[in-house]
């Protein structure tokens, strides 16, 4: 049998597997050492299973994972996120569509520090959501927003979806990590901007909150200096060189327990909590990455990503085309897979096109991680659409997605953006 029908039967191995509702980790695992064992050989696949798995647990570059779970397992329980809130609240929340920008600008302060799209929609769904219903903001706009700015959690580090691409793709974390804030921010002001043309175009729909005196404005602001001070330390230290991504990640994660406990935020079961959280995410996530790089050998020895690349290299589309190409099967991906999934599946196979292509690794990260979370909320099946549902069960997916189309325009425009001007995901790379 050879190898191109080896590789056929592998992929369609891994989706029936999928389709079975096998943990995406386990079937790729599952294919690759099956489909390593008949080209290769049974004890060369047995050996690469523990070689592997020892290997990626133990190695020092993928700590980097674990740390900045910890450090945002122990923010989230610090009640962090409805500080963010309440502090943007307290500052805009009183404008018309203010509630919806102070959602937009908490999501990105949590995102900053939580990295996880799903955990910040999740989160925000049980702050804002209620907020804004309380002043009879409209429940698509009001589920919509959340699902929008969870988006955020992938883009702006410390990312672990980023974190995870580099360490596939052997790029230099922290370089990927800087090129994700510029357009991390343009995500922010666009979906602000995104708020504000709704406002004027329909001035009586979302309707102004609560002015609160400058005291009470004054004394919300101080209750988030802690955890910016520790994302701006954090991220700073790593931009001027004096940590790498691993100690970063340390850092953060002890910084992030010393502020809980001095500012009394963290008792025993909450630190309790938040390392059973950091520990079962790390561990799932340590699961998928096992499975992918077996799944990477298998594709290795098949030589399935250069025949991909010579394929589609052929079609003579030139390298735009099939970026667009590879950024519609993203978007399609998006709607039925979780981005970590997604970038782990696929990433082995495209990357070699796009290197191939010319294409600078650090910016298609971005490109690509982009384009992974507005699949998260497009129809039918946007994953952190489902997150928010499973929280506010009684609004339907129908309003949620109607509420999430403005900012699907505004994603898709930002994209656009971002391939036409490299530049804003590579200035503070290329400065470190």
């Amino acid at each position: 049998m050879n190898t191109d029908l080896v590789a056929l039967l592998g992929f369609l191995a891994l989706f029936a597997l999928m389709v079975l509702r096998v943990p995406v980790g386990m079937a790729m695992g599952l294919v690759g050492v099956v489909g390593y064992s008949y080209v290769v050989g049974p004890v060369p696949a047995l050996k690469l299973v523990g070689q592997t798995s020892l290997r990626t647990v133990t190695d020092y570059t993928f700590g980097v994972i674990p740390m900045f779970m910890l450090m945002g397992a122990l923010v989230t329980v610090s009640g962090v996120s409805r500080e963010l809130f309440k502090a943007a609240n307290s500052m805009i929340g009183h404008l018309r569509g203010g509630l919806g920008v102070a959602t937009v600008l908490a999501c990105g302060g949590f995102a900053a520090i939580c990295g996880s799209s799903v955990a910040t929609a999740a989160t925000f769904s049980t702050v804002a959501y209620p907020e804004m219903r309380r002043f009879k903001y409209p429940e698509s706009f009001s589920t919509g927003v959340i699902a929008a700015g969870g988006t955020l959690g992938a883009m702006l580090p410390p990312s672990t979806v980023l974190a995870v691409y580099a360490i596939l793709t052997e790029q230099d974390i922290g370089k990927l990590f800087m090129a994700g804030i510029i357009p991390g921010l343009l995500a922010m002001l666009m979906y602000v901007l995104t708020i504000v043309a709704i406002v004027r175009l329909r001035p009586g729909w979302l309707p102004a909150g609560e002015l609160r005196p400058w005291s009470e404005r004054v004394a919300d602001l101080k209750n988030v200096w802690a955890p910016m001070a520790l994302f701006v330390f954090v991220i700073g230290g790593l931009y001027g060189g004096f940590f790498t991504p691993t100690e970063a990640g340390g850092v953060g994660a002890s910084g992030a327990f010393i502020l809980g406990l001095a500012r009394r935020k963290l008792d025993r079961a909450k630190i309790r909590e938040a390392l059973l959280s950091a520990t079962r995410t790390a561990a799932a996530v340590f699961t998928v990455l096992i499975g992918a790089l077996l799944f990477g050998y298998f594709l290795t020895v098949t030589q399935t990503p250069q025949k991909i690349t010579e394929f589609l290299v052929g079609l003579g589309l030139g390298p735009y085309g099939v970026l667009a190409l590879l950024m519609l099967m993203y978007l399609a991906l998006g709607c039925l897979m979780d981005a970590m999934a997604m970038i782990i599946l696929t990433v082995p196979i495209v990357f070699p096109v796009v290197t191939h292509l010319g294409f600078d690794p650090i910016w298609f990260g971005i490109v690509i991680v982009m384009t992974v979370e507005l699949g998260l909320i497009t129809p039918p099946v946007g994953m952190n659409v489902f997150v928010i549902k499973s929280v506010v069960e009684r609004v339907s997916f129908t309003t949620i997605f109607r509420g999430v189309a403005p900012f699907v325009l505004t994603d898709l425009v930002r994209l656009v953006i971002l391939i036409a001007f490299p530049v804003l995901a590579m200035w503070l790379p290329s400065r470190m």
